[in-house]
């Protein structure tokens, strides 16, 4: 019987899980197409015909990755309740804190770890701001949804909740890949995320408390008219 030939999608995904899993545990200097083709239990020479050189490997990471991460976001936002309804803890905190234990912290170490290389890849650098744009307007729209009347919200005043508690996000999974369980639970992140909303809406600089809003909510202004 002759031997099914692998599907291109899906063998550039494999190699792709077997690429982050080294570069959660050896970083981006540990990787190598032939410890990829070791990892993923391939013929040497796989990633190779797939990924020719080692700048294309670390793009095909970066898309995987981007792939994972907005399909677990996405799930949350398909469980979001109508305005300000919402199960407690919230999906959104569960899915961050699940970021800080296996399988999922895997992913967040070799988020970071492509993040460093970006800074000295200009074509990695663009995978990452796109998948991160469509992260952030995701994440914006889930924000709507989970706080009362967040639909009747000015627009700058979400891009201010949303960049705040992004930022906040952001740097907890950064101490999840060095270990730190800073917070553990998603019943504790829930309330220091609504501690934070309370502090953005109470505030009267919101709106403008951060530096991006402006520009994209003139932006977004400009692309209604």
């Amino acid at each position: 019987m002759a031997r099914r030939k692998p599907n291109p999608v899906e063998r550039r995904r494999e190699l792709c899980d077997a690429a982050i899993a080294l570069l959660a545990v050896d970083g981006a200097k540990g990787l190598s197409h032939l410890k990829v083709d070791r990892k993923a239990g391939v013929a040497d020479g796989t990633t190779s015909f797939y990924f020719r050189t080692r700048s294309a490997l670390l793009r095909g990471v970066a898309e995987r990755l981007a792939e994972l991460d907005l399909a677990n976001l996405q799930s949350v936002a398909d469980s979001a309740g109508a305005d300000g309804e919402r199960s407690s803890p919230s999906q959104l905190s569960v899915m961050v804190i699940q970021s800080g234990v296996e399988p999922r912290l895997s992913l967040t170490k070799a988020r970071y770890e492509l993040t460093m290389q970006a800074t000295r890849d200009p074509e990695l650098a663009a995978i990452l701001r796109q998948s991160t744009d469509a992260f952030t307007k995701l994440h914006r729209d889930i924000l709507v949804r989970l706080m009362p009347h967040g639909a009747d919200l000015e627009p700058a005043v979400v891009e201010d909740l949303s960049n705040v508690t992004l930022t906040f996000i952001n740097g907890l999974l950064l101490r999840f890949a060095h270990g730190d369980r800073i917070i553990s639970s998603p019943e504790q992140l829930d309330d220091i995320l609504a501690a934070i909303a309370v502090g953005v809406l109470k505030s009267s600089k919101k709106g403008r408390l951060t530096h991006a809003t402006s520009e994209r909510v003139l932006s977004e202004r400009s692309l209604q008219e």
